[in-house]
């Protein structure tokens, strides 16, 4: 791991990037939420985010994610089995999680794509870091409740779908903050815009949707966007799904 890959951005909310993937540790004392865990292979800079801010996985009061792709789901499964973790998801992404069926990039799409400049790298990594692999749950959970949830940051899940079904931000009132998952990213190696933007086409499950989910974003009180890919973003949230709107369109 990098010596910049942690960022803090607000009192126990912290971005960390991954190989291609960003996931958020935010803490509460002794206590701690995970907000996704990488591809399998960044299973160690995961570990390694969460001593350098002083926790050990048996802290983490709760993982959440906000979708099971591969580059998101990486080592959930570990962290249940080996310490016992609780994972949450969107109730319609828990078939998704247990790989009832799989609602991601195709080898065949990507083959396609591969003329895009960034495209051929970013696929020779995700492989690499366990794309392809086999990261169903056993046990992932939807949500006890609605509205914020009992955790260190006291995250609200707000469904976004279109990337994928049950895809979720998670919005943490009081800090200003929504971390967005691949609902709305800052940079992506596949793609040549910086700032605000949708994931490439290729990447969605339902593209409409996923601009249509934008509009909930931009209703969401913050001024700071920690997004999947790409980094911290500061600024009116709304504006910057409002962005993404234009660029989509």
């Amino acid at each position: 791991m990098r010596e910049d890959a942690i960022v803090e951005v607000a009192a126990g909310v912290h971005l960390v990037h991954g190989s291609n993937t960003n996931w958020v540790i935010l803490s509460e004392g002794d206590a701690v939420t995970l907000i996704d865990t990488g591809y399998p292979g960044d299973r160690l800079d995961v570990l390694a985010s969460l001593d350098a801010l002083g926790h050990s996985p048996k802290a983490i009061g709760a993982v959440l994610i906000t979708h099971a792709h591969n580059d998101h789901l990486g080592s959930a499964e570990y962290l249940s089995s080996a310490f016992g973790v609780p994972v949450h998801l969107h109730e319609e992404e828990l078939p998704h999680a247990r790989r009832e069926f799989l609602q991601q990039v195709s080898v065949g799409s990507v083959i396609r794509q591969a003329w895009r400049p960034g495209v051929l790298p970013w696929a020779v990594h995700a492989i690499r870091s366990g794309g392809t692999a086999d990261v169903r749950m056993t046990r992932p959970e939807s949500f006890p409740g609605e509205g914020p949830l009992d955790l260190p940051g006291r995250p609200v899940p707000v469904h976004t779908p279109g990337h994928t079904a049950g895809h979720c931000v998670y919005h943490l009132p009081d800090a200003g903050v929504v971390i967005s998952g691949d609902a709305l990213v800052s940079g992506h190696p596949t793609s040549r815009t910086r700032g605000p933007q949708l994931l490439p086409n290729m990447f969605h499950a339902e593209r409409a949707m996923a601009i249509t989910s934008l509009a909930r974003i931009e209703t969401l009180a913050a001024d700071v966007l920690l997004p999947g890919h790409g980094p911290v973003h500061h600024g009116s949230v709304g504006d910057a799904a409002r962005r993404a709107l234009e660029l989509a369109n």
